[in-house]
């Protein structure tokens, strides 16, 4: 389990980290999402004692990360892929770490083919691709068979395979019981991997829940329908405080209104309704939707709006 009691971090003059409490729960993988500047990466490198916090205690399975005797064994993690020796080899990067947890060689040959990189285990991995580095970053956070994980940006500079792969491999971990916390910018990639999503903004909690909760709770109700009648059926719905817009193909986008009131409605009136379906928001228009204030540095489209 990973526990933030009330940790607060500055740096000079800025809040980095405000007051921020949560919990990480085993058996699933948790998605810690925020804009940048959110306090996501200091947060993280509170958590592995990279830095210290101002107040607070920053917990791994109830423990400061400094306080474990061999930390590679209870906690993986990958913040930086870049953070290899450039003149060793895959192989050699690992057996040294392993070597310092005294790990046997057997596993490093083992997360090296966990992670596809048996055919160049014994290159030097300053000439590796940033998407073999990544590989090389996940490996070296398995090799000690962990209970707790921390990836950060996983699938940065994966292709398509690997980022299934990654996909896979933190639903698995999770599965084994173990505590998966990820960070990252890609919301569809979250929405398809993340059991449970903890969202900052300027340092602070925003939201606590399961992913599915939080793509209902910060999103509009929105309901297709498709109808012969559309413009009856939209002077039908207005008058009942929702609001109906067309869309491209001439179907009604309701918003305000579940379907089973609106087929009440179109019932009553005699409107035929051949399909009332509800729209279920993405996780990034929820996001998007919770983070609007918290977000430091807005850009502007063609035309000069605020996006």
């Amino acid at each position: 389990m990973i526990e933030g009691r009330h940790l607060s971090k500055r740096y000079g003059s800025a809040l980095a980290v405000d007051d921020l409490s949560f919990t990480v729960e085993p058996g699933r993988v948790t998605g810690f999402l925020g804009p940048n500047g959110a306090g996501k990466s200091t947060t993280m490198r509170l958590l592995l004692g990279l830095d210290r916090p101002d107040s607070g205690h920053a917990l791994i399975d109830g423990r400061p990360y400094e306080d474990l005797a061999f930390p590679l064994r209870a906690v993986g993690a990958l913040l930086e892929a870049r953070a290899v020796h450039g003149s060793r080899s895959a192989r050699n990067h690992l057996l040294c770490l392993a070597q310092t947890q005294g790990l046997p060689a057997g596993r490093v040959d083992e997360v090296v083919a966990m992670a596809g990189l048996t055919g160049v285990a014994r290159k030097r991995a300053g000439g590796f691709s940033l998407g073999m580095r990544q590989r090389l970053g996940i490996a070296t956070a398995l090799l000690g068979d962990p209970r707790v994980l921390l990836f950060d940006e996983p699938v940065n500079g994966l292709d398509p395979e690997g980022v299934l792969w990654i996909r896979n491999l933190m639903k698995q971990l999770a599965a084994e019981g173990r505590t998966v916390f990820v960070s990252s910018h890609l919301m569809n990639e979250m929405a398809v991997t993340a059991d449970h999503l903890i969202v900052i903004g300027r340092g602070r909690v925003l939201a606590d829940c399961s992913t599915a909760e939080f793509i209902g709770r910060h999103s509009k109700q929105q309901v297709l329908a498709r109808t012969p009648d559309a413009g009856r059926l939209a002077e039908l719905v207005t008058g009942d405080g929702a609001r109906a817009e067309r869309d491209a193909d001439g179907a009604l986008i309701i918003t305000g209104l579940p379907a089973q009131r609106i087929a009440g409605l179109a019932a009553r009136t005699g409107i035929v309704v051949h399909e009332l379906t509800p729209q279920r928001a993405s996780l990034e228009e929820a996001f998007m939707d919770l983070t609007a204030d918290s977000v430091d540095y807005h850009g502007v489209d063609y035309h000069g709006r605020m996006s």
